[in-house]
């Protein structure tokens, strides 16, 4: 595995020496479940080896972007990325629930294609992204979105500089859309991968994109 370091990722300096306020949205390391294609949301996983060597990866690079707070998810492959990549640096990780992943209810640990041949209209409406759709026994689209609203809203309106928030892809993708402007089906244009670090920039209650990082 190539691990990225800070000489290998492309604007950091400028990003680091910006006036702008700055926003780190960290997907937490890689899980022992991940890889084999399953819908992990509110299941409470652990990380695997590989994703303690991806966290610790991420240390050195949040000891150059000096951030102020770090807020977490309350599940466990956050909490666990977090304590491992803000080891170095005096914070406390400050739990938000709204920075859980999604509750995909009784599909949790299938997969795209089991979950097809389950409940082939279910999986329809949440491919076409009905507005009105609700993961079975799991959480409503809409309720989703809204607390993750809540949260990037949050995180911008704290005076601190630098912001560091440590949760999962689908909460990512969708503040990336609430900060850019975008629509909420645009989700689909990001890939968040397991350790990724997307830096935005802030200005006012709105953002730029300014890197999309993987260690």
């Amino acid at each position: 595995m190539k691990i990225a370091t800070l000489t290998l990722l492309p604007g950091f300096a400028t990003i680091i020496e910006s006036m702008a306020r700055i926003l780190l949205l960290i997907r937490h390391a890689q899980t022992e479940a991940q890889g084999a294609g399953r819908l992990i949301g509110s299941t409470d996983v652990h990380l695997g080896e590989r994703g303690k060597t991806q966290a610790k990866a991420l240390a050195p690079v949040l000891s150059r972007m000096l951030p102020e707070s770090c807020l977490c998810s309350p599940l466990s492959r956050a909490r666990e990325t977090a304590a491992i990549a803000v080891s170095g640096l005096a914070l406390e990780i400050e739990i938000d629930p709204d920075l859980r992943e999604v509750d995909f209810g009784r599909w949790e640990g299938l997969s795209f294609e089991e979950v097809s041949a389950l409940d082939p209209q279910g999986a329809e409406r949440w491919a076409v992204w009905d507005r009105d759709f609700a993961f079975p026994g799991g959480e409503a689209m809409e309720s989703f979105q809204e607390r993750v609203r809540r949260a990037a809203d949050r995180l911008i309106s704290t005076p601190r500089q630098v912001v560091l928030a440590v949760t999962h892809g689908g909460v990512i993708r969708f503040a990336i859309c609430h900060l850019l402007g975008l629509t909420p089906q645009q989700y689909v244009l990001f890939d968040v991968k397991p350790a990724s670090m997307t830096v935005i920039q802030l200005h006012g209650r709105k953002g730029v994109l300014s890197g999309l990082y993987t260690f």
